[in-house]
């Protein structure tokens, strides 16, 4: 039986989904310790997929790979003995088998500190935190960091990527990324965290945000490097101008002392996932915005997890916008995507208020028929939903100027919808105990619900009892109100490009039927989810802009020998144990492919490929692992290449620039530091082929 690695630093379950005390401090604000925000009564997506939690065939569950421990491991903050990484491939150089796209031997599970990859694969640091990208902008030193130097350089904890063409500058893309949040205790010798310096908090304010970055790819040996001082790189911060659009823009609810009229703002937070869109701009979800306002007091400030006293960063001493007793509409003026022009160096901008205003993670596109976008987008919050956005007005197609200016208008009208799941069993028959229905098979069927249309002319609220206003700026009280069902953590939902089926992930719920939260009855295998899962949605044709659609669940993450989980039925002995599904992405081929956040198995968290479809459809397959403390973000997979963000290395309780918890990537005595790892093949051929 395969041993599953101890955590890293933190104490096994004390956590949720194995994540360090530090992380969820500095990433969501300690998010799960908060009293779940979503109080509603409507119905649960655990009570819905109970049933399918169990073994759909029996099964020999094995090991993927063993991983021994090695004697004399190095030791980490917390005093746990670290295990070397395993030999990625075992025996001869026969070629891996698997669907097209995945023939990679895959990696096992480790705690290496470092990017593990599989054999015959190389990879390169394209780049890291503080790397200068602007014209005038200085070398990092981590020991003379200032505010300006920061503005000019690239920003930290990277999670979104995008890969962007650059036309008639061959072997040369634009990086697009966004900087999620800081770790000020890894980024600043002898830190105080109740005590913050002006100068260090001004730091963190440059090092969050958005980069643009011209990269260069050499072609003899598969790097990609920056090209600084390029005239497209840009830095956003959270200081930066930006400019609100569609329904909210001039609305009271975002009308500040700074900004009476409503329309611009100062910054943009906690930028977690995105998308790109077919008109050539970026989408940047933010996320966890909540934590950075201090001194909610209001029931809306309570359903978006902002809490009454101060904040961990301490920024309302800096700037009284923090601080909603003194401008209690600042927090309405984030939770929004983000649309980024990257080839318009000079633009603002834009929040488009008419996705919804919640704790984004994700907004993927894709075209109806007719040639209208939808946007799909997660809200990463225990017991929260699902959301998508169908455009009214259609894409022109080409690069004119009348084209990207009437492109730019897309996402400010159409109608936001919030989606509900129905089991096809009868109750009785999902009773938690691993037995499936008399059907054979667990799926349902599901309903968009329209919640407010945004026009030309004004928007209508389709929520009794709401403005169209307090609908796009209060979204989550308006799924509440239309009994939406409740989720394990929405994360990044992604359209296939070759099925048109639409893949959700759901990370965790580590409140899941405990204490009066909503749950499973008794029997449910998965109570306190802390492994996560995967869903497909099937729209009604195969049409993005239909209310209805059919839902299954595609996988169920864990340890392959625990029965309660599932793989699309591939044989259980064959796959990689996953935990913590977050970020996905598709390969030219239909395949899936999960970065992780969390990993609840004692291994670190990375890089999986999964098929879809084809005999192999289940076969899960780990590609890499990243260092200790690091969370795998923002995969691009190109037909040669993987770009990873390895976000917060080193993110470990006890951790600080002084004790680091991580030598990544430059080795002791180094700043650990955030960046961006390209994997490619040693004899340059497509991965996974």
């Amino acid at each position: 039986m395969r041993k599953l690695l101890p955590l890293i630093g933190t104490p096994s379950g004390s956590h949720p989904g194995g994540r360090s005390a530090m992380t969820c401090r500095f990433r969501c604000g300690d998010a799960c310790f908060h009293e779940v925000p979503n109080t509603s009564s409507n119905e649960y997506v655990g009570d819905v997929i109970a049933g399918a939690l169990s073994r759909r065939s029996v099964m020999r569950a094995a090991a993927v790979v063993t991983v021994a421990a090695a004697g004399a491991g190095a030791v980490g903050v917390a005093g746990a003995p670290e295990a070397q990484a395993a030999p990625a491939a075992q025996g001869g150089p026969r070629k891996p088998e698997g669907a097209r796209g995945l023939r990679f031997t895959p990696v096992a599970p480790n705690t290496a500190d470092a990017v593990t990859v599989p054999e015959g694969y190389r990879q390169n640091v394209v780049i890291r935190w503080g790397e200068p990208i602007l014209r005038g902008a200085p070398a990092f030193d981590p020991e003379k960091q200032t505010a300006a130097a920061q503005a000019g350089q690239f920003g930290y904890n990277c999670d979104f990527l995008a890969l962007m063409p650059l036309k008639g500058e061959r072997g040369r893309q634009l990086l697009v990324a966004n900087h999620e949040y800081t770790d000020e205790v890894l980024m600043f010798r002898g830190y105080d965290s109740e005590n913050p310096t002006r100068e260090q908090v001004e730091i963190a304010w440059a090092a969050h945000g958005l980069a643009v970055v011209a990269v260069e790819e050499d072609h003899r040996s598969g790097k990609l490097t920056p090209v600084t001082r390029h005239p497209l790189n840009r830095r956003l911060t959270a200081t930066s101008e930006f400019r609100l659009t569609g329904p909210v823009a001039g609305s009271d609810l975002v009308k500040t002392s700074a900004d009476p009229s409503g329309t611009k703002v100062r910054g943009t937070l906690n930028n977690c996932a995105g998308g790109t869109t077919p008109w050539g701009t970026t989408l940047h979800a933010e996320e966890n915005f909540n934590q950075y306002f201090a001194r909610g007091s209001r029931a809306t400030d309570k359903r978006y997890g902002i809490g009454t006293g101060t904040t961990e960063r301490k920024w309302e001493r800096f700037d009284k916008r923090f601080d909603l007793a003194q401008e209690p509409n600042e927090v309405h003026r984030f939770g929004y995507v983000v649309e980024l022009d990257p080839y318009d160096p000079d633009s603002v901008p834009r929040k488009r208020t008419a996705l919804g205003r919640f704790k984004h993670e994700a907004a993927t596109v894709r075209l109806t028929h007719d040639g209208r976008p939808v946007v799909y987008s997660g809200d990463d919050e225990r017991f929260d939903y699902f959301y998508k956005f169908v455009g009214s007005k259609r894409m022109r197609p080409g690069n004119s100027r009348s084209a990207r200016e009437h492109n730019l208008t897309l996402l400010d009208e159409g109608t936001l919808y919030v989606a509900k799941l129905t089991g096809d069993s009868p109750a009785i028959e999902i009773d938690g105990t691993g037995k499936l229905p008399k059907d054979g098979e667990f799926d349902g069927s599901g309903q968009w619900i329209p919640l407010a249309t945004a026009t030309a002319d004004g928007a209508v609220s389709h929520v009794e009892g709401m403005t169209a206003e307090e609908v796009f700026v209060f979204t989550r009280l308006a799924g509440d109100k239309v009994g939406a069902t409740k989720m394990d953590r929405p994360e990044d939902i992604e359209p296939n490009p070759v099925t048109g089926k639409v893949y959700v992930a759901l990370t965790n719920n580590s409140n899941r039927g405990v204490g009066s939260n909503p749950g499973a009855d008794e029997a449910n295998p998965r109570n306190a989810n802390k492994h996560g899962h995967v869903l497909e949605l099937t729209e009604r044709w195969n049409r993005p802009e239909s209310t209805k659609f059919a839902w299954s669940l595609f996988l169920v993450a864990g340890d392959p020998e625990d029965p309660a989980t599932y793989f699309a039925g591939f044989p259980k002995d064959s796959v990689s144990p996953i935990s913590c599904p977050d970020n996905v992405a598709f390969d030219a081929h239909g395949n899936l492919w999960i970065s992780t956040d969390g990993s609840a198995l004692g291994s670190h968290d990375g890089l999986f490929g999964v098929a879809t479809r084809g005999s192999r459809r289940g076969e899960l397959k780990q590609f890499l692992t990243v260092p200790r403390g690091a969370e795998t973000c923002g995969p691009v997979i190109q037909d040669r290449r993987v770009l990873v963000a390895v976000q917060h290395p080193g993110e470990v309780d006890g951790a600080s620039v002084e004790k680091p918890a991580s030598t990544w990537p430059d080795g002791p005595g180094r700043h650990v530091r955030p960046a961006v790892v390209a994997v490619w093949r040693a004899d340059g051929r497509d991965i996974g082929v």
